[in-house]
């Protein structure tokens, strides 16, 4: 018998609950704690030591691919499934190179999940077949190149930016955005200010946009 303890993080409660029903049929499985968004689901990662973590890419105040890089830091052991509505080539290839396991398409859940989760326990890489081998393959071979039409600005920021970059394009002010993160306005205004000046970018509208682009926020 296996013995797991599992985070499950993903801002809709009846998402949340269908996942932990499923992995609780299991013998020895434990969904340890379940998150609301990326940044608490960080929190609740430190703090229970999950054998898995499943992140749903698209949460609030912190994304799943961020929050993976952050658990993948400061948790080297735990395995990390990515849960997406998403199979785009450019996305997967971030999520993989987030530090993540495994790429489970929210449409392959009900049949998928378990043996994701024990691919993945196992040591071994899982991904939804309809992401396709090539994508893997060019990931494995350190070969993937953004299309280049479609730069991959994502790279131009720090993890710390990043963060400042979906909470201003959620709409926070600097003062939400400096409560947030536990940081100064005046350090969140200077964050803004520099963001702009290293995209080049001269409205709300084009962090928006970049946001959306970079799969840090949903359109």
């Amino acid at each position: 018998m296996s013995e797991f303890r599992i985070l499950i993080a993903d801002d809709h409660e009846v998402v949340r609950d269908g996942l932990a029903a499923m992995l609780a049929r299991e013998e020895g499985w434990t969904v340890c704690a379940q998150a609301t968004n990326g940044r608490e689901a960080v929190k609740l990662a430190e703090k229970h030591k999950p054998t898995i973590a499943i992140l749903d890419i698209a949460m609030p105040e912190l994304n799943g691919i961020d929050a993976a890089r952050q658990i993948r830091k400061l948790l080297p052991a735990t395995k990390i499934l990515i849960f997406s509505m998403h199979d785009t080539e450019r996305l997967v290839l971030e999520v993989f190179q987030a530090g993540a396991n495994g790429y489970l398409l929210k449409s392959d859940a009900g049949k998928l999940l378990i043996t994701a989760v024990r691919t993945i326990a196992d040591g071994r890489r899982f991904f939804s077949a309809q992401v396709g081998d090539h994508i893997f393959d060019k990931f494995l071979h350190g070969s993937a190149q953004s299309d280049a039409n479609d730069p991959d600005e994502g790279t131009a920021l720090t993890a710390r930016e990043r963060e400042t970059v979906q909470l201003l394009a959620e709409g926070k002010s600097n003062k939400e955005v400096a409560t947030t993160l536990g940081i100064s306005v005046k350090t969140a205004e200077t964050h803004r200010s520099t963001i702009m000046r290293k995209l080049a970018l001269s409205t709300f509208s084009d962090l928006v946009r970049y946001a959306i682009r970079n799969h840090i926020i949903e359109p």
